[in-house]
């Protein structure tokens, strides 16, 4: 696996055949290249590891509607971070 685009399609063969590894693998691939597109396409496979960056960036932005569609597209972790930026005083949002 020399280049990208080789090891995007056979990261992507082993994930649609079930690795989640090779699911991982391209979650931190499109998190590197700041591919939101992909992490949503992910997540939508199910893949946990796009749900955490995409929470990470939606906590960094303070975006609680992010938060819940990532949420709801199945990563519960993001509900949790929504639920402690709701709880938060107004004054400790940054």
């Amino acid at each position: 696996m020399t280049n990208f685009a080789a090891d995007r399609e056979t990261l992507r063969a082993l994930a649609d055949e079930g690795n989640e590894k090779a699911l991982d693998r391209l979650a931190d691939l499109a998190d590197a290249r700041g591919d939101l597109d992909e992490l949503n396409d992910l997540l939508d496979e199910g893949c946990e590891r796009a749900g955490q960056f995409l929470t990470r960036r939606a906590v960094a932005a303070g975006d609680l509607r992010e938060l819940q569609r990532i949420c709801d597209a199945g990563y519960d972790e993001a509900g949790d971070e929504l639920d402690r930026l709701l709880d938060e005083p107004p004054g400790d949002r940054g």
